[in-house]
């Protein structure tokens, strides 16, 4: 009988059991099975306890982003990120932001959207009023569900009513609106837009099938700045040639696409090494650089009447510094200690800084050298590492390579074969 992933009860076995299996369908070695038991710092009971089928953890590079001056208070900035020069472009950047105020960044209160759709309405405007009219007794009952939330201040504290025309016809969409205060919400937000959905249907006679969070958080939103004198930045031509390159991607979606990865280079990084739902900010980013039709930038770029550079940054930011992974993985916590935030609000603050920083220093390096240059220096050790360097032999084999201009895995193996035979003789 061949191989099959068809595993009855996987999820039920202890995790050695697990490994065991693995180990046969992909025919791992003793040596392979081995990295799977190196925990680091998550201890691998916890990793099974946070999500399922679990058989290791893969750790990822955790670097520290300096420079930072955000809102008047320094930071050093944990970033968790498998690629070369994120975190040296981030502290590099964030060195030219330091003048002035640094980075002046503005959150707005963590509002997030539950959505419950209403289907079958024979008269959807009709019902949409109807839902309006009865909104304090909608908000009694989402809120009902969350008594220690109501507590700290948050809750339901509002609803929008929207009438879509769909595939399957009209549609009656209502949005609780829930400010969930220090979380990021996912599990408030949808226990009380599933309380809510029965008395929607009896008000409506409609049929309400999702009753879940939106991830297009455009009522959670970070907004952060900074100026910059032109001649720390390089002058009035790098100035000019960051402008042009915001202007590529404000006209282009082929290019704003590469230009707001750049900016979630940053984010994500920050969101990985807090523990945060990195896929839920990724995700109402680039629907908000879609909501006017056409994909756009996060960012925009221009000059004062000095000739400065000023950037600005604006995108959903639903974050938490409590609840999931934030309080569960060891090294969530500790990066959140790192950062001495004491509430989202000031953690959405930090990574929208982080992300218009991240930005600044792409644009910069395509402004002037090329992309490539900062990128393939620090990307020459990896190349060194895959060809089998260790130790000191990494640095030397890299250097090599960058002083060549030869940044390949078939150079870095001739070099690496030179060395050796010259430690040989």
């Amino acid at each position: 009988m061949g191989k099959t992933s068809r595993i009855s009860g996987f999820y039920k076995l202890p995790i050695e059991e697990r490994r065991k299996i693995l180990k046969e369908f992909a025919d791992l070695t003793d040596e392979e099975i081995q990295l799977l038991e190196k925990t680091g710092a998550l201890d691998i009971e916890i990793a099974d306890r946070m999500i399922e089928n679990v058989v290791g953890t893969m750790p990822l590079p955790l670097g520290i982003a300096t420079n930072f001056l955000i809102n008047g208070k320094e930071y050093l900035i944990p970033m968790a990120i498998e690629e070369t020069s994120v975190v040296a472009a981030a502290s590099n950047a964030a060195r030219f932001c330091r003048n002035g105020k640094g980075i002046i960044s503005i959150a707005t209160d963590s509002i997030m959207i539950g959505q419950v759709q209403v289907t079958r309405v024979r008269d959807p405007y009709g019902a949409k009023i109807e839902i309006l009219s009865e909104k304090e007794k909608i908000l009694d009952i989402a809120n009902e569900k969350d008594p220690i939330l109501v507590k700290l201040g948050g809750g339901a504290k509002d609803l929008e009513v929207r009438v879509i025309q769909a595939i399957t016809g009209p549609m009656v969409i209502v949005h609780l609106l829930v400010d969930v205060k220090d979380a990021m919400g996912a599990n408030a937000v949808n226990t009380m837009a599933e309380a809510v959905a029965p008395y929607i249907e009896r008000i409506t006679g409609g049929r309400v099938y999702l009753r879940i969070i939106s991830n297009l958080a455009d009522k959670r939103l970070v907004r952060s700045k900074v100026t910059i004198p032109k001649d720390v930045i390089g002058g009035e031509d790098v100035v000019d040639g960051i402008i042009e390159a915001y202007a590529f991607a404000a006209a282009d979606p082929y290019r704003a696409a590469t230009h707001n990865k750049g900016i979630m280079n940053g984010v994500d990084a920050v969101l990985i090494a807090t523990g945060n739902d990195w896929r839920a900010v990724e995700a109402g980013a680039h629907a908000y650089a879609a909501r006017f039709g056409k994909y756009e930038p996060l960012t925009v770029w221009e000059k004062d009447e000095k000739g400065d550079l000023i950037g600005t940054l604006e995108m959903p930011m639903p974050v938490g510094i409590i609840g999931g992974a934030t309080k569960v993985h060891p090294v969530a916590k500790l990066s959140l200690k790192i950062l001495g935030v004491k509430t989202a609000k000031e953690l959405a603050e930090i990574i929208g800084a982080v992300g218009l920083a991240q930005n600044l220093a792409a644009l910069r390096a395509l402004a002037t050298e090329g992309i490539q240059r900062g990128h393939m220096s620090l990307h020459a050790k990896n190349i060194a590492i895959m060809a089998g360097a260790r130790g000191e032999l990494i640095d030397i084999v890299a250097e090599r390579m960058v002083r060549e201009g030869k940044i390949r895995m078939d150079r870095a193996k001739e070099i690496l074969e030179e060395l050796k035979k010259k430690e040989s003789t």
